[in-house]
């Protein structure tokens, strides 16, 4: 919520000593005059004066009892804002304080005044109009030091031409929050008006939900900054994903399938190893039969959510191939020798489904927010009358954990569930530290304070096995009808920073409700190994809390806040707006948490760290210097686990330059003295190696020849169509769907480096008796008979659409170009 603006006020002298704790207690309680509870609860501030009086939504007794006793000042028990009566505004204890000082968990509000005092380097956002969901969400995301690195060191990399540019916006935030010289606050309006830009429902100035929030900018984040993985130099072929199906299905070989190919092997023996780590024979009954899980003709096939996951081998790292010469630059030609290339971790974004390979060449993207956030989930549904069983892949950006009641948690308790989710191998271990007897008196006294609830218990509900039955039955695709079945999931990737939501809000058709139970959560030490794959190429499974965004309040009305832990002091602070203050460790465990981030905690990174640095000052004039990725090198100074060297970051999949990306290579790399180089890569592999920086020449070429085709494709067009707008009675009116021709125009326009796909018109048909015709209200555009043989001769496709000239000419000419579609006759 906004705040007021005032000047210092003078009634803060009569402020008694009472902590956040009391608060908070006295806001689980009722006014003292008309019993009414919560939301709207104020508490006197005045010292001595223990009142608590409702507010405007009921008879203001707070408002009576100020002018009865002449008590000015009064706290929003939901908020914990502050308001004078006698001046009629919102104050701020910590810009005056009197000799009786508000003190929050145990320790005194410091003034700003002071340059000793805490909090006085930490900037705060200010609110711009109900923004509290926006400035707690971003101070959350700015506390990760991954990412908020990434903006500061890496600066350069963030490039795009894709409206608004959110990412330049974020950037110079993050800059202005972090600066040597930086005030004490900011105002976002830059990134407010780019995010109200990309989603209608962020304008105005209505309260918002802030996990919404996040997950619109870090989708917009990865949209603007994603760029394709490059196609590995000298790289054997890998196990490919078909983007095109997503239904999951495991098959038994036949006789006539034994003679497979060489990397089709490769790729079913990857398979069936993620199959066999989620012990399938301990979760639920399966054949005995002892065939292969997966056949040499078709396979196991992946469903999810459309996101862009993508999965790779990964190969065994090998000894650097060093480049000769000295370190010119850029030069034009090629090294003498070629650098070898090794296989990344696996990127990220699109659940698909494993079929066998494709000459088609498939695209993957990534960016820093997917390499920071990106994790994948594995999770199987059995059929339990054919025994089939769907396995997806399935990427996630965060984790929305459901706060189970008390009937959840004495099922997620009880002996025969901790005993059948420990033989299913996925979260019974989480409690095994707990013990019974603690755990019996905290389920006593739940029935008298409200059910005990913890993350642990959170995450154990979410990856409990769910029994499929009754209105929610599996429709199994062998058995063709409503099956019984069973579903379970485990972790595959564990995340660098791990984003938490706690489903807290309740949305139904003509009303919302709030979760209010207090979910207890570490501050570290967070252990996700019981919920994690054992095939998972996560190494670090343990987890610190980095912060915490809260809401106070209603789920119709309410205040945004956020604890994060300042990474350079290891100290936590409460980021209210533009207000920042100091908070105890207490005060953030007792806190209402919506959503949290979570970093791996790994000391051998540190130590790591500190090995390379001793490299780096023992280094040599004469040692030869390397390239390297800078954004890995970003990747070593804050991830636990930066996997291999990615320096296909700067290089194409000729092993030079890009030409597109040479005239800013200096941002993309740095440069190491041989023993750095050499340490880093035995550590992490990856690669290649390269000393010698070159332009790609068959790139260069390739960029010419699309050049050339753009050209070409777009004059053809031009006169084409030129010709059928000057024909006033054509014979025929052909039909194209618009969506596929955007992405042409964007191609041929230069906006898009991939070509289309076919032309595809499955979207504006419509079969009427047999015929196909244009779907009423299809977003579809009209072409000559010549434009149509044109295009289709190129990409192929379909089907075709056509309209008979039984409609007027004026009709007819409802064409491209009434559809604002702008085409160039230019060379792009």
């Amino acid at each position: 919520m906004a705040p007021v603006s005032s000047c210092d006020c003078p009634h803060l002298d009569c402020v008694g000593e009472v902590t956040k704790e009391e608060l908070i207690q006295k806001s689980h309680g009722q006014c003292q005059d008309c019993k009414v509870g919560g939301p709207n609860l104020w508490a006197c501030l005045e010292n001595g004066c223990m009142y608590v009086g409702c507010g405007e939504s009921h008879a203001d007794h707070s408002t009576v009892h100020s002018q009865e006793t002449r008590h000015n000042l009064t706290v929003n028990l939901t908020t914990l804002r502050v308001w004078c009566y006698a001046c009629s505004k919102e104050v701020f204890l910590e810009r005056k304080l009197g000799p009786h000082s508000l003190h929050v968990s145990g320790e005194v509000l410091p003034s700003p005044k002071d340059p000793g005092q805490v909090g006085a380097s930490l900037t705060g956002l200010k609110n711009i109009g109900n923004t509290c969901y926006m400035n707690a969400a971003l101070q959350a995301l700015s506390n990760c030091p991954p990412l908020t690195q990434f903006f500061l060191e890496c600066g350069g990399m963030v490039r795009t031409d894709k409206k608004p540019a959110l990412c330049k916006s974020y950037q110079k935030l993050v800059s202005d929050l972090w600066h040597k010289n930086r005030s004490s606050y900011v105002v976002p309006t830059n990134l407010f008006q780019g995010i109200k830009a990309i989603n209608p429902m962020f304008r105005g100035y209505s309260q918002q939900d802030s996990q919404e929030f996040l997950r619109c900018l870090m989708d917009q984040l990865h949209e603007e900054l994603k760029e394709p993985m490059t196609e590995p130099y000298g790289h054997s072929n890998t196990a490919m994903i078909d983007d095109d199906t997503n239904e999951a299905e495991m098959l038994i070989p036949e006789q006539d399938e034994i003679h497979a190919t060489q990397e089709w092997q490769k790729e079913k023996n990857m398979i069936n190893d993620l199959y066999r780590s989620m012990d399938m024979d301990k979760d639920v009954d399966t054949t005995t039969e002892t065939t292969p899980i997966i056949s040499c003709q078709g396979a196991m096939k992946f469903q999810g959510r459309a996101s862009d996951i993508q999965m790779s081998n990964i190969t065994k790292p090998q000894s650097p191939v060093l480049m000769e010469g000295h370190i010119p630059k850029l030069s034009s030609s090629p090294p003498k020798t070629a650098s070898g290339w090794h296989s990344l971790n696996p990127a990220h974004k699109k659940v698909t489904t494993f079929s066998q390979p494709k000459n088609k060449h498939q695209k993957k993207y990534r960016s820093v927010v997917s390499d920071v956030f990106d994790g994948t989930i594995v999770s199987s549904v059995q059929c339990l009358t054919c025994d089939r069983v769907s396995v997806t892949l399935e990427n996630f950006q965060d984790i929305s954990l459901p706060i189970p009641g008390k009937e959840d948690l004495a099922k997620l308790h009880s002996s025969t569930h901790q005993t059948s989710l420990v033989k299913a191998g996925s979260c019974g271990e989480a409690y095994a530290p707990q013990g019974w007897i603690a755990f019996v008196m905290e389920y006593i006294k739940s029935w008298f304070w409200g059910p005990v609830v913890t993350l642990q218990d959170c995450l154990a509900a979410f990856f409990a096995r769910d029994e499929l039955k009754g209105d929610n039955m599996y429709s199994c695709e062998k058995c063709k009808k409503l099956r019984n079945g069973v579903k379970f999931c485990k972790m595959q990737n564990l995340p660098e920073i791990l984003c938490i939501h706690l489903k807290r809000f309740r949305h139904e058709l003509m009303f919302s409700t709030k979760i209010s139970t207090h979910v207890s959560f570490p501050l570290e030490g967070l252990d996700l190994q019981p919920f994690l794959a054992k095939d998972s190429f996560s190494q670090t499974t343990n987890y610190d809390l980095l912060s915490v965004i809260c809401h106070h309040g209603t789920a119709s009305s309410g205040h945004y806040i956020a604890y994060c832990r300042n990474d350079e002091n290891n100290l936590w602070y409460e980021f209210d707006d533009h207000r920042v203050t100091e908070v105890s460790e207490s005060c953030v465990q007792n806190a209402e948490a919506y959503v949290l981030f979570y970093k791996k905690s790994n000391e051998e990174a540190l130590k790591e760290r500190r090995r390379v640095s001793v490299l780096y000052n023992m280094m040599e004039p004469s040692l030869l210097q390397f390239y390297i990725s800078r954004q890995w090198l970003n990747k070593f100074k804050t991830f636990a686990e930066p996997g291999p060297i990615s320096n296909t970051d700067f290089l194409c999949s000729h092993g030079g330059v890009p030409p597109n990306k040479a005239s800013f290579i200096d941002d993309l790399i740095v440069m190491l003295p041989q023993n750095v180089w050499d340490h880093l890569y035995s550590k992490y592999g990856g690669g290649p190696a390269v000393n010698h920086l070159y332009v790609c020449h068959t790139c260069q070429m390739e960029i010419e020849k699309f050049e050339k085709r753009r050209k070409s494709e777009l004059d053809m067009f031009v006169r084409l169509n030129k010709a059928f707008q000057e024909d006033e009675s054509p014979a025929v009116i052909y039909c194209i769907s618009m969506q596929w021709f955007r992405e042409w125009e964007g191609f041929v326009k230069g906006k898009d480096n991939e070509p289309p796909g076919p032309v595809d018109n499955t979207k504006i048909s419509v079969n009427k008796n047999g015929h196909l015709t244009l779907k009423q209200g299809a977003d579809s555009g009209q072409i000559s008979e010549e434009t149509w043989n044109f295009l289709h001769s190129i990409y192929g496709g379909g089907p075709l659409v056509t309209v008979h000239p039984n409609i007027s000419h004026q009709e007819a000419e409802s064409s491209l170009s009434e559809e604002k579609i702008e085409v160039e006759t230019r060379s792009i």
